[in-house]
């Protein structure tokens, strides 16, 4: 008699600016998953927060443009929800949530939540599967609030005694009352160099803009206030180059090859443009053209600042190469990229972990992880 397939809930959309995003991963991570191991199961969230169980015709058929993509709430047979009391012993000795659709409960071993940006990738959704004792793929509550803020992630990585670049953070009201002391400040802080002004939580490059002149640094603080309330402006760095390493793992996590973004978009950075819309506007070099050492250098730094936010299964980590070969740590994404041009899989394709062995990967992780924490005691 053959094992009974695993039911993996691929949770993609959300109401965050980076729903189109989440929406290509999904479809990415729909045609990657095992199917001789699991079975998927699709649920959309839509920008009104609606949990909604979507056909993988509909996923399948979503347009690779990120401007066309949306959870297709229309066709989907039924609104669901996660049961108040989800858990139950499975056959396999797993926890299994359920998922209410009707009058019907749908069991799932495992949720994958592709989710990007604020309640998604910052430690809610994840939240909610701690207290459902639902397993899911990737960080968990911390991980993925301190990967979603880039400024106490600053903090974080500076303590620790990580290379970053000199930034500021502002806030929304201190900015509004003191607009003029404050465009000043920040010049005399950009000591000539441009300035890239990004809303402290969220990724893909949404609401970030360079700033290369004075005139354009207001604009740009308004843009980025427009997505959040909390905004880190970073110094640029001279002859900088993007460079990026992925991580996998619990415990014992391992670094990918070194990659490369060259980006030849007319924003002149990594924009969500360059990312995305404009198919020239950027392009990969895997591995990067970086001499050994630094090679070695990211890698271990890559996994310091994974071990250092406290990152569980998988994340991307963003690095700025200086003109003088100077390595400092960008970012860390803790639900990075999932869609066909995403450089998460692409570096670890380069390792030789293809995607299917990839997703397979982290949806074991994740269940590794919901064992261990299920064996934890809850009483004195």
């Amino acid at each position: 008699m053959s094992a009974r397939k695993l039911r993996v809930a691929v949770l993609f959309g959300g109401r965050s600016a980076e729903h189109e995003i989440s929406v290509l991963s999904a479809r990415f991570v729909l045609e990657s998953l095992d199917r001789e191991r699991f079975e998927p199961v699709l649920v959309g969230i839509t920008k009104d927060g609606r949990w909604v169980r979507e056909s993988e015709a509909a996923l399948l058929a979503q347009s690779r443009d990120p401007r066309l993509a949306q959870v297709n709430a229309a066709e989907a047979a039924a609104e669901l929800h996660l049961a108040a009391h989800p858990v139950v012993q499975a056959s396999d000795a797993s926890a299994q949530a359920a998922l209410l659709g009707g009058e019907a409960a749908e069991g799932i071993d495992v949720v994958f939540p592709v989710l990007h940006g604020p309640m998604g990738e910052d430690g809610t959704i994840q939240g909610l599967f701690r207290l459902a004792e639902v397993a899911f793929v990737g960080s968990g509550v911390l991980g993925s609030a301190v990967g979603m803020d880039k400024d106490v992630m600053k903090r974080l990585f500076h303590e620790a005694g990580l290379p970053i670049v000199p930034h500021r953070t502002l806030k929304r009201r201190s900015f509004d009352k003191n607009r003029a002391a404050v465009l000043a400040d920040l010049q005399a802080f950009a000591g000539g160099e441009a300035l890239f002004v990004k809303p402290a939580n969220l990724g893909s490059s949404v609401g970030v803009s360079k700033a290369a002149s004075s005139e354009a640094l207001g604009p740009a603080l308004d843009h980025a206030f427009a997505f959040d309330d909390k905004v880190v402006v970073e110094r640029g760095v001279p002859g900088v180059r993007e460079i990026e390493c992925a991580v996998l793992g619990n415990d014992d996590p391992i670094a990918s090859v070194v990659g490369e973004i060259v980006v030849t978009h007319a924003d002149g950075f990594y924009s969500y443009d360059a990312k995305y819309v404009d198919s020239s506007g950027s392009h990969t070099v895997i591995p990067a053209e970086i001499s050994p050492l630094e090679v070695t250098r990211v890698q271990t730094l890559a996994v310091q600042a994974f071990e250092v936010l406290g990152c569980d299964g998988l994340a991307r980590v963003d690095f700025f190469r200086a003109a003088d070969g100077t390595i400092y740590l960008n970012e860390v994404n803790t639900m990075p990229g999932f869609t066909a041009i995403s450089m998460y899989p692409k570096l670890f394709e380069a390792s030789g972990i293809g995607a299917r062995e990839l997703v397979t990967r982290l949806v074991e992780l994740g269940l590794e992880r919901a064992r261990e924490k299920r064996a934890l005691r809850t009483s004195a």
